[in-house]
């Protein structure tokens, strides 16, 4: 390219081509150089040549969880989208990556634990811009797809998928679902996630629990599959108020009229963390695992959950 193509293309990008508000918006939403810092160690390039910055790769990730995308449609995006390049800081004539560097990227984010890390990362910023406000933990968890498909067998006999070996069974109405679990920590007030964990849908959502209180919040508000008497004295010996609904045990009638209406009270706080749920399915497609393995789902799922996080904190700011 010409030196006067160079200039041309320099001018393009700098005028209003390819503007788009909203990426323009979570550009201004956290310090990145904080991100680049934390992502230093890693290389996303092809063998001899020189590496991608890694905020860009990682920006990249972030609008392909934004926009659905594949690797080959986040490669074909990247390649032609204006909006796309300047989010990323790709100049007009630059080279973008392909799609096998986007999916190396990654799978080096999953390797290092560098996904969970700048989940928390960006967690924290927020938190400290104030959009996070500690009144209580919503915590749940939902079923995903696995991206494989249903091993042939039967479900109560375990069997198991050799694409995917870390997805499992589990049974909820009545019906049998494979796959992986996604469980989360939210912030009542805000919407934003402040925990996330993937596990094979197998595993009981009381077995993740206590990973999913941050410590600082007053209050932690969960349904009656939370609910174990050792878990209510660990949240009153940390300060934290119970708001764990009650169930009825074994030979046990019915629920007290105490317990029954407290349940009742914190029943509509609590499922506010299904929209958090109904936007990652319908917004984001996260019906279905895209990955054959829970290192390469959890890393998605933490790349989901900064997207999410992102887009609610722009619309908290707006």
């Amino acid at each position: 390219m010409s030196k006067d193509q160079i200039g041309f293309a320099e001018a393009f990008l700098a005028a209003d081509a390819g503007r788009n508000r909203r990426l323009e918006g979570i550009s201004d939403l956290l310090d990145w150089a904080a991100l680049e810092k934390l992502l230093k160690p890693l290389r996303p390039g092809a063998a001899g040549r020189p590496p991608y910055p890694v905020l860009a790769m990682l920006r990249a990730l972030l609008l392909q969880q934004w926009y659905g995308l594949s690797d080959p449609g986040l490669e074909e995006a990247l390649s032609d989208r204006l909006s796309f390049r300047r989010f990323c800081g790709f100049r007009l004539d630059e080279r973008t990556p392909d799609e096998t560097t986007l999916c190396r990227f990654r799978n080096d984010l999953s390797d290092a634990g560098l996904a969970e890390k700048a989940f928390l990362l960006v967690a924290r910023q927020l938190q400290e811009r104030g959009l996070i406000v500690r009144s209580g933990t919503l915590i749940d968890a939902t079923l995903v797809k696995a991206q494989a498909a249903k091993p042939s067998g039967e479900a109560a006999a375990g069997a198991r998928s050799e694409v995917d070996p870390d997805a499992d069974w589990t049974r909820r109405g009545g019906t049998s679902h494979f796959g992986y679990k996604a469980h989360v920590g939210v912030d009542c007030s805000s919407g934003l996630i402040r925990r996330v964990e993937l596990t094979s849908a197998k595993i009981y959502e009381s077995e993740v629990a206590d990973r999913l209180v941050c410590g600082d919040e007053a209050a932690v508000y969960a349904d009656k599959a939370y609910e174990h008497k050792q878990r209510r004295a660990r949240l009153k010996a940390a300060g934290i108020k119970d708001r764990i609904m009650h169930r009825s045990h074994k030979n046990q009638a019915g629920l007290p009229r105490w317990q029954a209406r407290r349940n009742r009270l914190i029943s509509p706080i609590r499922a506010a963390v299904e929209r958090v749920f109904g936007t990652l399915k319908r917004s984001y497609g996260y019906r279905q695992v895209r990955y054959f393995s829970l290192a390469a789902n959890t890393t998605q799922l933490h790349l989901l959950a900064i997207a999410f996080n992102l887009r609610r904190a722009l619309a908290l700011t707006a």
